[in-house]
């Protein structure tokens, strides 16, 4: 494989999943569109890292930046006339569960539209393989730990809603033109760099300042919080020929808010001040993912715990702090 396609490069995962491409000497050619949903500085902040990746050893591949939209299908289509491509990795999307209740629409261009563009440019140029980032909110009130066979017909949010047609689409392609199609479906990501709206960002930061923190419902709820450098590793074991295929990338050890809490206090040496507002309806009480599959079709396994992450999340925050703390 010489050269992949990655959408949303400028985003927390594309960022991370380009940068290693580019360690393993794969051309990556890169397209965000650069949205305000969060301070695109932090955009900008992850592309320099990838012009630098690219620029300081002849042994890691190149990286060729389109300040552009998946949802303009001229877009799209000049992308693969001019470039030849072994593969896409389609990580670029409207993320947010809350967001997309006030604003669907945004949410149908990117993660439906955008999709459609990427599945016809890929049967029109003869592009085989495909990747498309999906989401364990999908799962919706299913019973945990959830499985890739379990039901997600019945999202909570216009998010899940139409990540779900974009999969449903990616299908109908590998039905009709036999386009191979992996769909990794994400639990709860977090990281270094990550993005500003989650929960962890915001926790680290606020409780740092002595600003408040709002957790949502009692602090009980449980989530499956993964490592970006594990999921990384899982979406880069999708390249592989699997015909089509969904794959849950999650920790496998779910983890109450509150908890994670109490390991930020601990690395920060301080305490939270948290106030309480009722639970949204669009947040599930749990999420948990069962990954035997991906460990047995993919050969992947998360590696990095809660209480290992969350020290490396902390310690990238602190070397940074004056840069983050100028973000809105």
């Amino acid at each position: 494989m010489k050269t992949v396609l990655v959408t949303g490069c400028a985003g927390f995962i594309g960022w991370k999943v380009s940068e290693r491409l580019l360690e393993e000497n794969i051309t990556v050619i890169g397209i965000d569109n650069l949205n305000d949903y969060y301070d695109p500085r932090l955009k900008e902040w992850r592309l320099t890292q990838l012009n630098a990746k690219s620029s300081e050893h002849r042994a890691h591949g190149k990286f060729n930046f389109y300040h552009s939209d998946i949802s303009s299908f001229d877009a799209v289509k000049t992308l693969f006339a001019n470039h030849t491509f072994d593969a896409v990795i389609n990580l670029a999307a409207r993320a947010g569960v809350r967001a997309s209740v006030q604003d669907p629409w945004v949410y149908l261009d990117t993660n439906v539209k955008g999709t459609l563009n990427l599945l016809e440019c890929c049967k029109d140029f003869g592009v085989k393989k495909i990747v498309l980032a999906s989401t364990s909110s999908l799962y919706g009130l299913n019973v945990i730990p959830f499985n890739e066979i379990d039901r997600t017909d019945s999202p909570l949010a216009p998010y899940s809603a139409t990540k779900k047609g974009a999969e449903v689409l990616c299908y109908s392609y590998h039905y009709l033109y036999g386009l191979d199609v992996s769909i990794p479906r994400y639990f709860t990501v977090y990281g270094p760099a990550g993005r500003p709206d989650m929960s962890i960002f915001i926790f680290i930061k606020n409780i740092d300042n002595s600003i408040p923190i709002t957790v949502f419902g009692d602090g009980t709820q449980q989530r499956d919080f993964s490592y970006i450098d594990d999921i990384v590793d899982g979406t880069l074991k999708c390249l592989q020929p699997f015909g089509y295929e969904i794959f849950n990338l999650g920790s496998d050890n779910p983890v109450e808010l509150m908890y994670v809490i109490n390991l930020i206090e601990e690395a920060l040496n301080k305490k939270a001040l948290i106030e309480f507002m009722p639970r949204h309806l669009a947040d599930v009480p749990a999420t948990w993912a069962d990954i035997e599959k991906s460990k047995k079709r993919l050969n992947w396994h998360p590696k990095t715990t809660i209480e290992e992450g969350i020290k490396k999340t902390v310690r990238w925050y602190l070397e940074n702090k004056e840069f983050i703390n100028s973000l809105y």
